[in-house]
Parts: structure tokens; sequence; C-alpha cells
């Protein structure tokens, strides 16, 4: 009897996959991005970017109002008037645009002109223009002269026309919230304007006027009861949101048990 070991049997081997055929014109040439090798590639790094001071100002300003509770006289102003009304009423407001000084000089200077050539001086009647301003805005609601009161939502500070709404409502005169005081600006020739408002308007004018004041009673002033009540802010952040959804969902598990 012989007391030999058994060999052990040879281990399987491992069938290795087929590489694709290699197009011998195109050479493989991988990149190495280590330090002093390779170019790295281009990478979005606008969020390690030092920002200006006003720009991470005005973006934490924008979080804050997002994450505190907004009282409901600044809340109001979120809520501007939709895209076809503001195209509407911006379309009324050109008509009633102030003229620009250029023009005003060259009626004077022709008013002059005239008066040399001894004409006599006829003064041309003043057309209705929109009137701008918060002050003379305030005086012709007291007046109740406005047709119509125009407010920008991003006035700043929005103490400037917080009252206004609320006036506007007592006085009974129709009132809108519109997006932009650059936008309402351009109107009246300046770069900013916080509010205008329109007192008189031409004979052919007065149906489209009367149409865009119904809809501004229906959405401001006849909602004002609404408007009072309506908070706005409150919004967490996506981890704070997600911390409290963990929570939740550990607490229903354990009333589950």
């Amino acid at each position: 009897k012989k007391g030999g070991k058994k060999v052990a049997p040879a281990p399987l081997k491992k069938k290795e996959p087929k590489k694709p055929p290699q197009n011998p014109l195109f050479e493989k040439r991988p990149r190495n991005f280590g330090i002093g090798q390779d170019i790295q590639p281009k990478r979005d790094l606008s969020r390690f970017v030092r920002w200006p001071k006003y720009i991470r100002l005005q973006r934490q300003k924008a979080v804050l109002l997002q994450r505190l509770k907004v009282p409901p006289p600044v809340n109001q102003f979120r809520t501007a008037v939709d895209r076809q009304t503001a195209t509407q009423l911006f379309k009324l407001m050109d008509k009633y645009r102030p003229e620009t000084k250029q023009a005003k000089k060259q009626r004077l200077a022709a008013r002059s002109e005239a008066r040399v050539k001894g004409k006599a001086d006829e003064p041309t009647d003043r057309k209705p223009v929109i009137r701008s301003g918060v002050n003379t805005v305030t005086k012709l609601v007291e007046q109740k002269k406005a047709q119509l009161v125009i407010i920008a939502h991003d006035v700043d500070p929005i103490e400037m026309v917080l009252f206004m709404p609320a006036l506007c409502r007592k006085m009974g005169v129709p009132y809108c919230i519109v997006k932009g005081k650059a936008r309402v600006g351009r109107v009246v020739r300046r770069k900013t304007c916080a509010a205008v408002c329109f007192d008189k308007v031409n004979p052919e004018d007065r149906s489209t006027l009367s149409k865009l004041v119904e809809t501004c009673k229906t959405n401001y002033n006849e909602r004002g009861e609404e408007i009072r009540k309506h908070w706005g802010g409150g919004i967490l952040g996506a981890k704070s949101q997600a911390r409290i959804a963990k929570f939740e969902k550990e607490k229903a598990k354990e009333i589950k048990l």
C-alpha cells in the first residue's frame, strides 16, 4: 500500500473578458491630473467664489425673507399683478409719459419766438400726464383725485410705501402692486420710482382704464380682509426639512410599536 498524498486539482481558470478590437489609428492616451501634469477639466466653482459684500448681503436678505415670518402689511407686496394685466397697464402708462427736457426746451423756444415776432402769447393746455412720487400720489389719494394708484413691489426701505395700500382702501381709491421700481421709473424717465398714479386720461382711453380699475379693485381693494390675515415666510431650508421629516418618521415608528 502506497500512502502518497493526492495532488490537488488545478484551479479553475477565470475566463478573461474579450477585449473589443481596438482601432490602431486611435491610440489610447489616458490623462494624468496630478500636480504639474495635464490641465484640470473645467468645473463649476461658483460655490467657492468669494462674492462681493453687496451680493452676499442681498442673497442673505433673500434667504432671511424666506425663513422669517413676514407680517401681512409687508407680505402683501409679494403678490403683484399678473403679466397680462401688467402689460396692458404699462401700455397705457406709456401714453402718458411726461415730456422730455429737450421737448420742453423746444416748446418754450417756439413760444418765445412767437412772442418776439409780436404774436399774442398762447400758453398751451396742460396734457394729462401720469403723476409720480410718493408725496404727490399720497396727496392725490387724500384729495380723492387719483383714479388708479400703481405701487412698485421692491421699494427699499419698504416703509416708504407700506401705508399706501391701507390709505387707498380707506379712501376708496383703486390700487395695484406691480413688479419693479425700475420699470415704473422708466415710464416717468427716472432710474426708479416707488409709486405713480393716473389723475386724468383722454376720452379714448377711459374704457381701458375702467377695465384695469375693475381688475385692480377685485384683486386688491376687495380682498382687504384676506390680505390682512395672510402671513408670509416661514419656509424652512432643505436641511431643516429633512431633519424634521426624519424625526417625524421615527415618531411614527414608535407609535406603531
